[in-house]
């Protein structure tokens, strides 16, 4: 055993604290070959990590170690800027985050008239794979459009159309309700584009303005029942979804660079 193995925190007690089972059985998973710390199976029951430096997942799941992290997930009214502190005094986020001690923040953002989930979290690292566009987290949107959208206008958003700034295709489509009265239409757009106000100007772009527009998922998060102006934080099962998302991302772009500005996606 190595000086940084004697020590470090004891496997079982690791995933004790961390609520993934009682002691007793995360020695049974260990035993099972169920637990991996660094990308690498560990079956021996000595085993110590450090819970501040090595990464560990359960059946493929990440589990966080770190308690001192918070993962919020916001249903952003209408009307609030992606903002913590709005230079121009408009209303920001920082109404919705007076339940947490914690100084958190935004990832990506959504403009001031589109609604839906938006995380919240003081985790950079996360943040960093979340928000930047390279990494090709997908959002879904809803979107009310005027018009009578068909199947044919879907396909096109599929197949791609070209913007001012390059083409783009939606990862998926879907026609929702389309009223025959001029009463308008619900598209559901899938998307892993960072580019701002996307959503907005494909749609105009196939003749079809956004009347009002929600974003409904944000990766492997839901925004379900959660009221608009309301936020909660993510429960156990999201936060394992989350954060395996975020250290796939990572290990598939080891050598990408950071980036100023990562997070300025808006739709």
């Amino acid at each position: 055993m190595t000086d940084a193995e004697s020590e470090g925190v004891r496997l079982q007690k690791v995933l004790a604290n961390a609520g993934v089972a009682s002691r007793r059985v995360a020695e049974q998973f260990i035993v099972e070959g169920r637990v991996r710390v660094n990308g690498k199976v560990v079956t021996e029951l000595g085993s110590r990590i450090d819970p501040e430096k090595d990464l560990v997942d359960v059946d493929g799941t990440a589990i966080q170690l770190d308690q001192s992290k918070r993962y919020v997930m916001l249903n952003k009214p209408r009307g609030i800027v992606s903002s913590m502190k709005d230079e121009r005094g408009r209303p920001d986020l920082r109404q919705f985050t007076t339940d947490w001690e914690e100084r958190l923040y935004n990832v990506g953002r959504l403009d001031a008239e589109t609604s839906g989930l938006l995380v919240l979290t003081n985790d950079g690292d996360l943040a960093h794979v979340l928000a930047h566009p390279s990494f090709g987290v997908t959002k879904v949107y809803i979107a009310k459009v005027e018009g009578r959208v068909t199947a044919q206008t879907i396909a096109k958003l599929t197949r791609g159309i070209d913007l001012e700034d390059g083409p783009i295709a939606a990862d998926k489509a879907r026609l929702l309700t389309s009223s025959a009265d001029g009463g308008g239409s619900l598209v559901e757009l899938t998307l892993h584009s960072g580019r701002n106000r996307i959503v907005r100007r494909m749609l105009d772009g196939v003749g079809h303005p956004v009347v009002d527009l929600v974003r409904r998922q944000f990766g492997p998060l839901n925004l379900g029942t959660l009221p608009a102006g309301r936020a909660r934080e993510l429960t156990k099962v999201e936060r394992g979804a989350l954060l395996t998302l975020a250290r796939q991302a990572t290990s598939q772009s080891d050598d990408h660079p950071h980036s100023a500005g990562s997070d300025q996606e808006t739709q």
